[in-house]
């Protein structure tokens, strides 16, 4: 399957997924829990270095919120975990912001916000070659097969990247694969090349050559991030909730900036790596402190949303270039979608 097949395709997928997922998803609402007396909160994570691992590791959401049972479930990327939301499976996310610009416009229109920044992309996301597989430099992948998880961040700036290059994307056999099926068909030759994150992607980069990274895709203007959304519903139901995770989020991101040592081990723990892999996956991520959070350069706070929302609407219209979705909602729609309600008094008493 390739990238400019058009979006009808990828609605008529996520449509099956969707009926799919709402059978077999976690849960059948937040309020549900399995002893019946407390609400559950289904939260989708993804297994790369970030604070929301440090979270889950320490317990601090449930320490937080003892009347609630807390509920994990891993997902392979953005677009299962969009899937989910759709099949209303899932309350609190973690995701990249492509695929929450896709998410908030046609066709799927989903009713999420985004309430934190987990981190800006940085050389934790990149495009490898295989070795051996004739392949220098990005035009270079013309006729060849790369593979990326549809509709993810990875997806957005392997686009991007092919787009700087002067490299039409029907050029290039693109292959969706997740993070796990990616490394396999890497170590069997089936691909030629990658766009993924960590820690697929250090796997990778032991018998590849990186050709370019989302840090470097940034500088030249089109940036990803790992954002927190909540459905819009679980926010108007349980506001306390959403700040007393956002609360946890910014003893994270605290802790990577004071304790790095500490953040790398619980990093590690979640990954199944040593501490000072961790530490080095740590390190090409860029994460903000919990003050910049509420910044006019990023979330934004009791003045109107920040300039998050502008990077979404470039990314949507983007994606609309690209043909992945029809067309690119207004400002205002990425505007509404950013929640930073009492987010000044979060990222102060996360700390």
């Amino acid at each position: 399957m390739t990238a400019h097949r058009g979006w009808r395709r990828l609605a008529a997928a996520l449509s099956l997924t969707a009926l799919l997922a709402g059978v077999t998803a976690c849960g059948g609402g937040s309020d549900d829990s399995a002893d019946g007396d407390r609400p559950t909160i289904r939260i989708a994570y993804q297994n790369f270095p970030s604070g929301d691992l440090v979270v889950k590791d320490q317990g601090w959401l449930e320490d937080a919120l003892p009347d609630y049972d807390i509920e994990w479930t891993l997902f392979d990327s953005g677009a299962s975990i969009n899937t989910a939301f759709v099949a209303d499976a899932v309350d609190i996310a973690a995701i990249g912001s492509s695929p929450v610009a896709r998410g908030l416009s046609e066709p799927l229109n989903i009713p999420y916000q985004v309430t934190w920044i987990l981190d800006v992309a940085g050389d934790n996301e990149a495009l490898v070659a295989r070795d051996g597989a004739g392949i220098s430099s990005v035009s270079d992948l013309v006729g060849k097969k790369v593979a990326t998880p549809f509709a993810s961040t990875s997806h957005y700036s392997l686009l991007a990247a092919l787009d700087d290059a002067g490299v039409d994307s029907s050029q290039v056999d693109l292959i969706d694969l997740q993070p796990a099926d990616i490394l396999a068909a890497w170590t069997r030759g089936d691909i030629d090349a990658a766009y993924v994150w960590l820690p697929t992607l250090a796997e990778l980069q032991d018998s590849g050559t990186t050709l370019t990274t989302s840090a470097e895709l940034a500088q030249g203007g089109k940036p990803t991030l790992d954002l927190g959304v909540a459905a819009t519903s679980f926010i108007e139901d349980h506001p306390d909730a959403v700040s007393a995770w956002r609360q946890v989020q910014a003893r994270a991101l605290q802790l990577i900036a004071d304790d790095p040592d500490a953040a790398a081990a619980a990093v590690g723990r979640q990954l199944g790596i040593d501490a000072d892999e961790a530490a080095t996956q740590l390190s090409q991520g860029i994460f903000l402190s919990p003050a910049d959070e509420a910044s006019d350069q990023w979330l934004g706070g009791a003045d109107g949303p920040g300039n998050l929302a502008a990077n979404l609407e470039d990314a949507a219209r983007f994606l609309a270039d690209q043909q992945q979705i029809p067309d690119a909602p207004s400002l205002e729609t990425f505007q509404d979608a950013i929640y930073n309600d009492g987010l000044e008094d979060d990222v102060t008493g996360g700390q």
